[in-house]
Formats: C-alpha cells, structure tokens, sequence
C-alpha cells in the first residue's frame, strides 16, 4: 500500500512538472526527453523552484528548510553566489611525489569545464565523469595533513587509495576560491574503491575512515578540538561519516551509485523523491555549494552532467555462483520473505517507517533529513556492500539474518533455519 501511494505521489509530481509542456512528450529517458529536461533546468528558475518543491518529502527537516529557504529564487540565496569553475589536478603519483617533497605541483590551464554545453548524451557524461574526479568539494584539510612522506603508510589504511599506477582517486590539487593552494576531495573519494589495483566506480568506499584521518591530524598538529566532537568522530569507523545538517548522533553507511535511475528516492532516510533527472541534478548542485561552505556554486552544466554519468554508472560483474541448488533454493526463499519490500531492476523499494524496520531510529527521526522512514536498499551487488544497515552497524550477509546479533531491528529472514539462512545468504551472493 505504501508503495503504490509513494508512486502516485512520484507521478503526480511528475505531471505537474510537465504540465506547461503540451500533450506531445518525448518517451521519458529517451535522448530528446533528457535534452528537453536539461534545458528546462538550465534556463528555468521556476521549473528548478518547483522540482525542488516536488522532490522534498518532508519540508519541515534541516535540508529541506534550507533549500527552500535559499535554492530557486533567480537573483537571491544560493542563486546570488559566484560561479566557479575551478583549475584542478588529480593525484597521481607524480602528484604525490612532488607534495611528499613539499612542492606544489603546476596546476593545467584548462578548467574543469571548457565552456561549452555538451550536445548529446555520451558528452554530458563524459563531462559528468570529469566532474565527479576532479571538481573540488573541498579542501579537506586531514588528507592534505597526509600527503607527506611517512605519513601516506598511515593514509593507506585508512581509506587513502592508490590504483596499481600509483594514482590516488577522489584527491586533487587545485586553487581555492581564495587563491590558496590546497588539497581537496572530489565526489570520488568516498564513491569508488580500489580492488585489485583499478578504480570500480560508483563503488563505496568503505575503507574511508575520515573521522581518524582527521583524529590524526589534531593530535599531529596540537590543533584543539571539542572532545564531544572528537568521541563523535571516533566512533565513525571506516566507510562511515556523519554528514546531516544538525547535532544528532546519527553517522550513516556510504552507499553504492549504481542504480539510481531506478530509486524512487535518495538517501538513506528517502530525504529527496527522485520526481526525475531535475531532483538529481539539484541534489548535485546543493551538495556541490553546500561543500564549499556557501561561498561558490557550480556552473549548473555540471550539476546535471553529473547527474547523468552517475545513471550511467554500471556495478561491477556479478560473483561467479558455485551452489546453484543452493542459490535456486534461496531465490525461491527470498521470493517468500524478502521480495515484498526488496523488488524492482535493482531489488529496491520506496521508503518504509522506522518504526516497521526496528532499527536505530536516529537518522529517519532526526532533524536533519528525517522523514520517519528508511528507504530500501538496493540489493545489486549486495554480497560486496558490507557493512550493512544505514549505519553500517551489521559486518556480514551472515550476520544480517541471525538472531544472534546484538543490532535491533530488520529480522526478516532471522527466523529461518540454518539451511535455509545459509542458501538465501548463496543467492544474495549471485545478486
């Protein structure tokens, strides 16, 4: 049932953000349509203004107060700042070379966009992908702590990647707003991993401990700290961070990227309805200013391109499957007991109440992004998405369905007998 009303709601958004547009629509996500949907958000203040509106499913959080207080209002709030189109090198291991020994590496003459507006599809994902490597969020000021000879064997551990060629993905050198030199994170650093010495977009990076990295740079510097803040930040863990908007305990998981066509809705606490390509791209572009702590936005142009290179994004190959009277046994179990709320291309599903679900409630409640739900996770590629939960809270595919673990809440499939646990854990595996 909640399925079904949170659809209509989607499609009701979605008719009224096509209402002034005639009867004759191109086929959604065809190239047309998407070039349609790109120019009405570029050059359209009302259309972004109302897609925000439709795309907010609890108005009365922290997020979505101040969008609406500052996104979509043509010369004012977030519209009035500067645009910035930064000058950016990615890590490499000349790159890192050269900071090891001090220096600072010439950055190219070439920005991050040339200017010009991509014309099909291929472009503006080609241009997305650039963005999503190289544009600064932020200077983050523990990795660039790090960036220095003995200090990178620490940094390796502690989510600081490098590929087989020495490349260090999601870190770049670049100038700030202010002019200064300095090291920054991109969207990559927490969105690709490193698995046998190549980058796998889209992929979380669950080795990213960013609470110790920055732990090891105020006890390195004597810089002070707030203690609460400091146990705050030790209790993240790798591949967990607290992001939200307010003062709540309430760090969350890093997800994976694939799929998201196909999400009803984005974030953990399903914060945002994915009404259409338009509720992506502003979700980029807040992100992307909120990041730099107001002072810029970026060129909407690469907003949406990067919205549509993470649809485009693909998950790795599938594990092999060995058992296969196991993995049919447990498909057939997960068809029972899973499927009412994992369903769909990527075995999804629209946001279900905290209170149903039974885990921590912190997030879905908090003021930050809370809409008193959870959204269902994706299952693609599920076996490599450890640890588990929104918050990360559960190791193991194992550990999930035994009633012997210590975390409260989801229990469906705890209740099953060894056998039957151990052949749906095989068919999650296969997913």
């Amino acid at each position: 049932m909640q399925r079904t009303y949170t659809r209509d709601l989607a499609a009701l958004a979605l008719v009224a953000l096509a209402a002034c547009r005639g009867s004759r629509e191109p086929a959604p996500w065809s190239d047309a349509w998407l070039a349609r949907e790109a120019e009405r958000y570029l050059g359209e203040g009302d259309y972004r203004r109302r897609a925000l509106e439709a795309s907010l499913v609890n108005p009365e959080n922290v997020y979505s107060r101040q969008r609406l207080k500052a996104y979509g209002h043509d010369t004012s709030g977030w519209d009035a700042l500067p645009v910035w189109n930064p000058r950016s090198r990615p890590v490499d291991r000349a790159t890192a070379e050269a900071l090891a020994r001090g220096e600072w590496p010439a950055l190219p003459e070439a920005r991050v966009w040339d200017g010009v507006r991509p014309t099909t599809r291929a472009a503006w994902v080609a241009l997305g992908r650039r963005v999503f490597f190289e544009f600064p969020l932020r200077p983050e000021f523990a990795i660039e702590h790090v960036m220095t000879g003995e200090r990178m064997a620490r940094a390796a551990t502690l989510g600081v990647e490098r590929t087989s060629a020495g490349d260090l993905p999601g870190l770049v050198v670049f100038d700030d707003v202010d002019g200064s030199h300095r090291v920054g994170i991109t969207c990559a650093v927490c969105h690709t991993a490193v698995r046998d010495g190549v980058v796998v977009e889209g992929a979380a990076r669950r080795a990213m401990d960013l609470g110790a990295l920055r732990l090891d740079y105020y006890r390195d510097t004597g810089t002070a700290v707030d203690p609460e803040l400091a146990r705050r930040m030790a209790t993240w863990g790798p591949g967990r961070a607290d992001v939200t908007e307010d003062d709540d305990e309430d760090p969350v998981a890093i997800p994976d990227l694939w799929g998201l066509r196909a999400e009803t809705f984005l974030t953990h606490a399903g914060t945002i309805r994915h009404v259409g390509p338009a509720a992506l791209a502003i979700r980029q572009e807040t992100q992307l200013l909120h990041a730099s702590g107001l002072r810029i936005r970026p060129p909407r142009e690469l907003a949406w391109a990067l919205a549509m290179y993470l649809y485009a994004i693909e998950p790795p190959p599938a594990r092999a499957v060995i058992d296969t009277a196991a993995v049919a046994h447990g498909a057939r179990l997960f068809d029972t007991h899973c499927r009412i709320c994992h369903d769909g291309p990527i075995l999804a599903g629209d946001p279900v109440a905290a209170t149903l679900v039974g885990t921590d409630p912190s997030l879905a409640d908090g003021k930050a992004r809370g809409t008193g739900r959870y959204r269902v996770t994706s299952l693609v590629r599920v076996a490599d998405a450890a640890p588990y939960l929104h918050d990360g809270s559960v190791p193991t595919l194992e550990l999930l369905l035994s009633s012997e673990r210590s975390v409260q809440g989801h229990l469906y499939g705890v209740g099953l007998s060894p056998a039957d646990r151990a052949a749906l854990v095989r068919y999650l595996e296969s997913l």
